[in-house]
């Protein structure tokens, strides 16, 4: 459960060379910068072959816009930053840079993106913070997911599977997401946090450590509505 292949079908992915030679799956985070540095430098320089409507900002000059893609009012796309084809980076959307987004994806309102991959489908459509994190396919984030991605002291992150426990040397580091997980509102995946495929994690849930695929993550808190002891007057 540490192998990109146990989290992600990179098939169809066009930046699956990322990935290659990928023994820990997070070791992907610090190809990012040099990926794109070397993508771009191929490149020659800004492609905006997608719309980029009047009033949003494309910092820099390593940002690549596919066909079909749209960035919308207000958005700002921080270099360097590849947006797939068909995807929607929509209005009050922060791209910070070193960013990967594949095909028809959503990045929505107030959602934050740093030094991350979204592979194709993903959508992290309303205040969802993803730093130092991949989202796999047709993955989707409830409104207010976070993936934190720092610890207190900010101590390296550390990874513990099979009572073996795994430092990762990274500062940063949020989350490795599976393919067609879905995430209820607010809920936050703590630093380091591996979630297999095909896991449902519910509203509000605190997530942390390795999660197989195929799992439903609850959270377990209680409402109690109870009488006022003062009645507020009529």
């Amino acid at each position: 459960m540490l192998k990109p292949e146990d989290y992600f079908d990179l098939t169809e992915f066009e930046h699956r060379d990322l990935f290659a030679g990928v023994d820990h799956v997070w070791e992907v985070l610090t190809r990012i910068g040099p990926y794109l540095a070397e993508w771009f430098a191929r490149l020659g320089g800004p492609v905006i072959l997608g719309s980029v409507e009047s009033g949003a900002w494309l910092d820099g000059r390593e940002v690549y816009i596919a066909p079909g893609a749209v960035v919308e009012p207000g958005a700002y796309v921080r270099a360097p930053a590849v947006i797939g084809p068909g995807t929607v980076v929509r209005h009050g959307a922060y791209i910070r840079g070193n960013v990967v987004v594949g095909r028809n994806c959503v990045v929505g309102h107030g959602t934050e993106l740093k030094n991350a991959v979204l592979l194709d489908g993903a959508q992290a459509p309303h205040f969802a913070y993803v730093g130092d994190s991949v989202l796999g396919n047709r993955v989707n984030l409830g409104a207010g997911t976070v993936l934190a991605n720092f610890k207190f002291g900010g101590a390296p992150v550390t990874v513990t599977w099979n009572g073996r426990r795994f430092e990762t040397g990274l500062r940063k580091f949020g989350a490795m997401v599976g393919d067609d997980v879905e995430t209820g509102c607010n809920a936050v995946l703590s630093p380091g946090t591996l979630v297999g495929p095909r896991t449902l994690i519910y509203p509000n849930a605190t997530v942390r450590g390795v999660i197989p695929p195929g799992s439903v993550v609850k959270f377990k808190g209680q409402v109690r509505v109870e009488p006022r002891l003062e009645q507020p007057p009529r």
